[in-house]
């Protein structure tokens, strides 16, 4: 490469020491651009890792692990066989098995078990081991490898072969170890004896030598078959439900596996591979799901059972979880793309501006250099070296914070970011200069804002764009946000089109209010109006900027609303209160309403009495019915917005009060559409739970109510109803600081035995849905994009004021010269920045909203922001007034106060002084 000129060195240093302020602007400009830049990849790496990893750790290692099995091998001798399943040709089998499968999918080998085992329980016939219900208790035996190091002994001693001969298929005597959780529920003792029958010889006796605990109980070495941990009772198949036995595990010495083959239990050699969480990245999902399925029923099957035991068979549930984290995935990514495409643009924009600040605050220079012979090429590389001197450095220093604030995550793609950052940088300058000055002139004629006519080909540009966008808008409106690429531009390219066409738009009426403001006997309003109306033609890149930025925060701000909004209605629904205490096993004790009521931040609270098997019209399907106090219910549901009603609806005549509902005297009832649908709205008799019947009237229908969770049921006024189906079951509370721990104490102080109540708070159900690491990464970054849209559209917003500062400060002092006043000058600089503010706020404002409700209907935020859909189908997009108005009113009070302050600072430094300074 070519050395720079000595002179060109020479003037990049007197300018970077002339204009030093600058220089640190455009640095940390660069600076935390490229941090943002190259952070975001990093951080969607990092969050999708966690979430990749918490949906493995979350399912249980029996679903995770690949379980590799084989039954005893056919071979010309028992001896033959007995060796097969001694722990050498395990092991050699092991590594095999473990070497088969492919990147990402990397075994634990730590935790990736193997041995020999029966896999049909074995009755035991010892009597003195538990029968729940008669039933002799079966035991699986395992020899499995390397128990040492996963247990530590608590009693005895870790089993051994006995007789110092190897075991074979006809030993008769053999050592077992139990887990402490075996050994309590199965009364196991070190030192006791089993004897398990043998279809050929005497019983087996398994002599216990030892208790042990398991190190990392919840690891694959012991989870995936949680047996060998702890006992569990089950049934045969077709038996009746209380027809249950007791099913646990011996743990064998690791070399005696031949015995098993003298057994009942159908033996099979066994090798677990359980995954490495910590080598599981989110950007490898597809290649993970590549080698789970060509580990468990592919190619890598094939190889083993060549090299293994042609009858090898391999089962896992991975593929499943991993499906399932895929398709929470593919809800989230495009969501976030639709952030970085706005947040991204709106940065490329800020840069592209800053280089157009510095070019015009340059114009002369660059003139004059033009007109002196200065060749375009030439030109270009001395402001690319200026530009560089400052970019790079700021760039690198951006890239360092972020690879240093987010580590363990993928370094190419922030690079990259950074890089493209660092290059539009120091590109932004040269390109407006080249093609500013690409004619020599030393004066450029005017194009005032309300003369001004746009060319052919500005029109032809603003039409194409249009078309796109709209385009884009339908696209993603039908297919949703999880469509292609570039649909992802379509809240930002909503912005652009408004940009232009409010860019169009106002020179007509400043045309207006320039011809009435002439007939005004002021100053102010004719000379600020005449001043905008002489400024240059309307600058589109500071709009397109603005309306982006507001457009983009909107956005984001209305993501977050609604995510917030679902994860609450959810909560809502599945609680019907702020809080509910609901008996499990009858009434709740009838003290306790009163010392419910007393708890700090409890400010309603309504009684129910919640049957769930009433019967319309006997022999018919239970469907739930709820007597409730008709008041505070209706309050409840007001307050809730499930179902509203007139509390006077379910209310009967006063004389008919505290009878039951008879034929003649039916109670008013609320019911779901189902309900209404199937049974009619009566009367007609309701069979209850304690045999007494009651007739109901069905006066009016809803789709949800708080005091059942469902889409069934039947809510009437519980004085009409018996004494004993009126007794309060449930407790719904209200309040906006209900405390959990309180009510708990509270309800368990209550009971005293009596039964059993559950607790279930609002606020705790709605962190309930913040399932993965995903969801919650996916906020955050929103949140992100929501403050660095804003933080754009003030720096725009400032680029765009600094851009014409020399022209308003020179214009005052002339003004001040002439006899205006200090007032009249912040009066007249806040006049004239008025238009383009308002314009910028207002038209913020309302494409923002304008995006929200052109895109809602396709986007669905109900993966970002339930964990599972549960009872709330689809989480829709909704308008969040704050994200609209908060960023809308700083544009507009910045866009007045800066030339406000212009004015006061001008006013102090004196007119002759800012006259020197601007040249003029």
């Amino acid at each position: 490469m070519t050395a720079q000129p000595v002179h060109v060195r020479a003037g990049v240093w007197a300018r970077l020491r002339a204009f030093a302020g600058t220089s640190v602007a455009l640095a940390l400009l660069v600076a935390v651009t490229a941090a943002l830049a190259a952070a975001y990849p990093r951080a969607g790496d990092r969050y999708a890792d966690a979430g990749l990893r918490r949906a493995v750790e979350q399912a249980s290692p029996d679903r995770t692990s690949v379980r590799v099995d084989a039954p005893p091998p056919w071979t010309d001798t028992v001896e033959e066989t007995e060796d097969a399943l001694r722990p050498g040709a395990l092991a050699a089998a092991r590594a095999e098995i473990l070497g088969t499968p492919r990147a990402p999918l990397v075994p634990d080998s730590a935790q990736s078990a193997y041995g020999v085992r029966t896999t049909v329980g074995v009755e035991a016939a010892e009597t003195w081991l538990p029968r729940p219900a008669g039933l002799p208790a079966q035991l699986l035996l395992a020899a499995q490898q390397d128990l040492a190091s996963h247990a530590r002994i608590s009693a005895g001693r870790l089993p051994r072969a006995t007789g110092g001969e190897p075991v074979t298929a006809d030993t008769a005597r053999v050592e077992a170890a139990v887990t402490a959780d075996t050994a309590r529920t199965l009364h196991i003792r070190v030192g006791s004896v089993i004897h398990l029958p043998r279809p050929s010889s005497a019983p087996l006796a398994v002599r216990v030598t030892g208790i042990v605990v398991p190190r990392g109980p919840s690891g694959a070495y012991w989870s995936t078959l949680p047996v060998l941990r702890t006992p569990a009772l089950s049934r045969m198949p077709g038996s009746a439900l209380t027809e249950v036995y007791w099913l646990g595990a011996l743990l064998l010495a690791p070399d005696a596996g031949p015995v098993l083959l003298g057994t009942t239990g159908s033996p099979h050699r066994y090798w677990q591979v359980a995954p490495d969480v910590a080598t599981l990245r989110g950007h490898d999902l597809d290649g993970l799901v590549s080698a789970v399925t060509a580990f468990g029923s592919g190619p890598g099957v094939q190889r083993l059972r060549e090299v293994v035991d042609p009858r090898l068979e391999t089962q896992t549930n991975l593929g499943e979880i991993l499906a399932d984290h895929a398709r929470l995935r593919s809800g989230i990514d495009p969501l976030l793309l639709l952030a970085a495409v706005g947040t991204g643009s709106l940065a490329v924009i800020v840069l592209a501006m800053a280089g157009g600040v510095a070019a015009d605050r340059r114009r002369a220079e660059l003139a004059l250099l033009r007109a002196r012979g200065a060749s375009l090429p030439g030109l270009a590389l001395r402001l690319l070296a200026e530009t560089a001197v400052v970019a790079v450095p700021a760039g690198a220093l951006g890239l360092t914070a972020a690879l240093l604030a987010l580590p363990g995550a993928r370094t190419a793609p922030a690079v990259t970011a950074a890089l493209a950052v660092t290059l539009l940088a120091c590109v932004a300058l040269p390109l407006r200069a080249v093609v500013a000055h690409r004619t020599v002139r030393m004066h450029d004629g005017r194009e005032d804002l309300a003369s001004a006519r746009p060319s052919r080909r500005r029109t032809v540009a603003e039409l194409t764009v249009l078309v796109v966008a709209s385009g884009l808008v339908v696209v993603l409106r039908r297919q949703g946000s999880g469509g292609s690429g570039p649909v992802a531009a379509a809240p930002l390219l909503t912005g652009v089109v408004a940009a232009l066409l409010l860019a169009r738009l106002h020179p007509l009426p400043l045309r207006a209010l320039s011809r009435a403001a002439g007939r005004l006997r002021g100053l102010l309003i004719p000379l600020s109006l005449a001043q905008v109306a002489r400024a240059p033609g309307f600058a589109v890149l500071p709009l397109l900027a603005l309306l982006s930025a507001l457009t983009t925060a909107a956005f984001g701000g209305s993501v977050l609303a609604g995510v917030t909004a679902a994860r609450d209605q959810a909560a809502l629904l599945d609680v019907g209160a702020d809080g509910r205490i609901e008996s499990t096993t009858g009434s709740l004790p009838g003290a306790l309403p009163d010392r419910v009521r007393r708890l700090p931040g409890v400010r309603d609270m309504a009684e129910a009495s919640v049957t769930v098997e009433a019967k319309p019209r006997q022999g018919s399907q239970a469907v739930p019915l709820a007597g409730v106090d008709a008041d505070a219910y209706a309050r409840l549901a007001h307050r809730t917005g499930l179902g509203p009603f007139d509390a006077a609806t379910l209310r009967r005549e006063r004389e008919d009060a505290g009878a039951a509902g008879g034929a003649d005297r039916p109670l008013p009832a609320l019911a779901s559409p189902r309900v209404a649908e199937e049974y009619g709205t009566g009367p007609y008799p309701v069979l209850l739970q304690d045999g007494t019947t009651v007739t109901v009237r069905i006066v009016l229908v809803v789709d949800r109510t708080p005091a059942v969770v469902g889409d069934d049921f039947l809510i009437v006024d519980r004085a009409g109803l018996p004494g004993a189906a009126a007794r309060t079951t449930t407790l719904l509370l209200t309040g906006d600081a209900l405390n959990g721990r309180a009510l708990r104490s509270a309800t368990t102080a209550a009971q005293a035995g009596a039964g059993a109540a559950t607790v279930l708070l609002r606020a705790e159900e709605r962190a309930r849905y913040v399932d993965s690491p995903l969801q919650s990464g996916a906020e955050r970054l929103y949140g992100v994009a929501v403050a660095a849209s804003a933080a754009y559209a003030v720096l725009a917003l400032l680029l765009t004021v600094l851009r014409t500062a020399p022209e308003r400060g020179a214009l005052l002092a002339r003004l001040r010269t002439l006899g205006m006043s200090r007032s009249q000058g912040r009066r007249l600089l806040v006049l004239t920045a008025l238009p383009q503010a308002f314009l910028a706020a207002a038209g913020g404002l309302l494409t923002g909203w304008a995006c929200v409700h052109l895109l809602s209907p396709g986007i669905d935020l109900t993966t970002i922001a339930l964990a599972s859909p549960g009872v709330l189908e689809e989480a829709a997009l909704r308008t969040d007034p704050l994200s609209l108005a908060v960023p809308a009113l700083a544009v507009l009070v910045l866009a007045l106060g800066v030339p406000a302050g212009q004015a006061w600072w001008v006013g102090r430094r004196g007119s002759v002084r800012e006259l020197r300074m601007g040249g003029e």
